[in-house]
């Protein structure tokens, strides 16, 4: 008698497991498992089936490598991390009441699209370096049209580039490219705020919502801290020009100096602003200074050294210095490891400025002869994919015209090849979404086309 029930409950059971779709539903979830499946079985396949026998293949993983490189030793230090530290600041010490006001999408429009169209020809940076900066004030709540026009002018209204691609590429070329990127900025930031009009209505009555702000620093302190970073990061940057005389050439004979010199101006500030202990400043400055004396022709030394310094004043210092740092940290690890992987690419693909990818220089420069659709269209998206320090495009397309260019595809590549790059929709992708990103890059190439197309039937060259 007291075995049936056992007996029974072990009949039961055994039935459950001889039919488990009966009883209970799968436990799978395929939505989760498929993703993962799919990325590690293409990985194996490509490992499997790599090309190594192929010299091309081979001298693009080279070109990929010596890209990534070249970034890590020229780009990263003087350009990448400075602007992780001005985008840190901004989301610690900019209020979000501030950027609502200014950059938001309730902000007066003049204003908003004004200063975000001509910062470009503030900053001088390329399409990455501006990646950081524009996480900030979208972290802090601008408008997605003044965002837009910010991202896009960054990189595209470099006033030094437009002056050489008007001497060295053509007047009408130059003129084109600067009228061409202030238009672009606004008018792009305009269409993207129009696309996703319903979301900017919800993040303007959040704003009406949002509590008043108290700000424990002055608005002339944050002005001058924030021009003291920005002078830190142009002065690094400051490219060498072609002409070996004038006022763009004797500003980079003593750019190193200039960089000091907001390098002590940023050690001051620290000191009477962010309460670092004024030994520890004065250690740090005299450190780079011997190493500065010690290796005058390796910059990089000094500056790199600056950069740990820094790091070390704001990390041990608490307050206002302790949140700097881990805002700017949210920001490196979330940028760095996409832009990476996008150098990666690109240069895999596409090579270096005179070298080759994957994809043969000649095939590109058979595709952009002419002024056709195609031309134009092909130039704009290899323009957009392709990473562009800030002034390389200028050599690259004067050896693309000299190879039978036409000037209707070289606007389009200038006009879309600075402001994107494969890394720069990678991380943008992250910011703001998959869907914006898209939009943004369509619109990108698709006004790049068109402009290329009217400019090069009026001006074919």
């Amino acid at each position: 008698m007291s075995d049936a029930p056992v007996a029974e409950e072990k009949m039961l059971g055994d039935d459950a497991l001889e039919t488990p779709s009966e009883a209970e539903p799968s436990r799978i979830d395929w939505k989760i498992i498929w993703m993962p499946m799919v990325l590690i079985v293409g990985a194996f396949l490509a490992c499997f089936y790599l090309p190594m026998d192929s010299k091309r293949f081979t001298g693009a993983v080279v070109e990929s490598l010596a890209l990534v490189k070249w970034y890590a030793r020229e780009h990263v230090l003087l350009c990448l991390v400075p602007a992780f530290f001005i985008a840190g600041a901004i989301s610690c010490f900019v209020s979000q009441a501030a950027v609502m006001r200014y950059l938001g999408p309730a902000a007066n429009k003049a204003l908003a699209y004004g200063v975000s169209s001509v910062s470009g020809s503030i900053l001088a940076v390329c399409s990455c370096t501006v990646l950081p900066i524009f996480a900030g004030i979208w972290k802090r709540g601008a408008g997605l049209g003044p965002a837009i026009a910010f991202l896009y002018s960054g990189p595209a209204i470099n006033i030094l580039a437009i002056v050489l691609t008007a001497r060295i590429l053509g007047l009408q070329l130059g003129m084109a490219r600067a009228v061409g990127a202030v238009s672009f900025s606004v008018v792009i930031g305009l269409m993207m705020h129009f696309v996703f009009i319903k979301e900017e209505e919800r993040k303007v009555q959040a704003a009406v919502h949002l509590p008043p702000v108290e700000v424990e620093r002055p608005l002339w302190q944050n002005i001058v801290y924030f021009a003291t970073m920005v002078g830190i990061l142009i002065s690094a940057t400051w490219g060498k020009p072609a002409d070996p005389e004038g006022y763009w050439n004797a500003v980079f004979q003593i750019k190193w100096w200039l960089t000091g010199a907001f390098a002590a101006a940023l050690g001051i500030e620290l000191i009477l602003w962010f309460r670092v202990k004024a030994a520890k400043v004065a250690v740090a400055g005299i450190v780079l200074g011997a190493l500065a004396y010690a290796f005058p022709d390796e910059p990089l030394v000094a500056f790199g050294a600056g950069i740990v310094a820094l790091t070390i004043l704001i990390t041990t210092t608490r307050g206002d210095a302790e949140e700097w740092f881990l805002s700017t940290w949210g920001f490196t690890k979330q940028i760095t490891p996409l832009l990476l992987g996008g150098v990666i690419a690109a240069g895999l693909f596409l090579g270096q400025p005179h070298t080759e990818g994957v994809i043969p220089s000649q095939w590109i420069k058979q595709m952009v002869g002419g002024n056709s659709f195609g031309a134009n269209l092909f130039s704009a998206v290899v323009g957009a994919f392709m990473y562009f320090a800030t002034l390389t495009e200028i050599p690259i397309l004067q050896g693309l015209i000299g190879s039978g260019m036409g000037n209707g595809p070289a606007l389009a590549l200038l006009l879309a090849g600075p402001a994107l790059s494969l890394p720069n929709m990678l991380v943008i992708r992250s910011v703001m979404g998959t869907k914006k990103t898209i939009v943004y890059v369509s619109l990108v190439i698709i006004m790049s086309t068109a402009c290329g197309m009217v400019f090069g039937y009026y001006f074919p060259g």
